[in-house]
């Protein structure tokens, strides 16, 4: 089966009511992208990159650094980043700032997931697609989480599988909570991670939900001194472990101290995304 294109897919979003008045094909240098329009901007997809460090390659290759990184790790997959279109990718930017009611807030998430889906999937990206969940929208959506979500990723003809969708470290603090929004977004096929404000957060895991991956503040984890901490209690979870917002060469080398695997953060970013233009 041929997989789809990013304009395979914006036609089969003019499908849905909604999808279909928000998203385009972009013009000119951005003809092969798809674009979101939303309150006067049009909004674009960048991605992340999550590296496994672990791999032998990369293990014989650690001189060279965060360009080692980009050389021998393989991505376990990448974090979706909603962006203005002409903006720096990675520069601090938060739409859903933007929205007042509850129900606006709704409708970006649907459009921005939907959004990243189209252009990571139709340019035939590998590996996992993680997708932030707003706090905000976990308390204005009452139950079945994930539903919508999957249903249009499968009129789409994508596989929820390779998503995950990414809790916020409020919605991980409430043990019940938590629960119930991983079964949820599981029984809708979605694999799901969660976010640790403090190391202490990942006793919660192993009583409430069965998460795919949990996530921690790189720089966080160091200053507390819980990196070893961590690596083993998620061990014996046997959960994978990321640690996200590695800013710096001096970040990167301790954390490889204690066999961490998987990382991502501004660190890497530049060199991934100078590769790949």
């Amino acid at each position: 089966m041929i997989p789809p294109t990013i304009p395979d897919l914006i036609a089969r979003a003019a499908a849905h009511p909604f999808l279909g008045e928000h998203l385009v094909m972009g013009q000119g240098v951005h003809s092969d992208i798809a674009l979101a329009q939303f309150d006067g901007m049009e909004l674009a997809s960048a991605y992340e990159p999550i590296f496994d460090i672990s791999v032998h390659a990369l293990a014989q290759s650690l001189s060279s650094g965060a360009e080692g990184v980009d050389r021998f790790g393989d991505e376990l997959g990448f974090q979706a980043v909603t962006h203005p279109l002409g903006a720096a990718p990675f520069e601090v930017f938060d739409p859903f700032d933007r929205c007042g009611a509850d129900q606006e807030l709704v409708a970006l998430d649907r459009m921005a997931r939907a959004l990243h889906a189209i252009n990571f999937f139709g340019a035939q990206r590998h590996g996992l697609l993680f997708l932030r969940v707003h706090e905000r929208l976990l308390k204005s959506v009452k139950y079945d989480h994930g539903r919508h979500f999957s249903s249009v990723l499968m009129s789409f003809g994508l596989n929820p599988s390779r998503v995950v969708i990414e809790l916020p470290a409020a919605a991980v603090a409430h043990k019940t909570f938590l629960g119930y929004l991983t079964k949820s977004y599981q029984h809708y096929g979605f694999k799901v991670a969660g976010n640790l404000s403090n190391a202490g957060q990942i006793l919660s895991v192993s009583e409430t939900a069965r998460l795919d991956f949990i996530k921690m503040d790189a720089a966080v984890a160091l200053r507390e001194s819980m990196v070893k901490a961590l690596v083993g209690y998620a061990s014996r979870l046997r959960i994978p472990l990321i640690f996200n917002r590695v800013m710096d060469e001096a970040q990167f080398v301790a954390l490889q101290q204690y066999d961490v695997r998987f990382v991502q953060g501004p660190l890497f970013n530049a060199h991934y995304h100078d590769r790949a233009v």
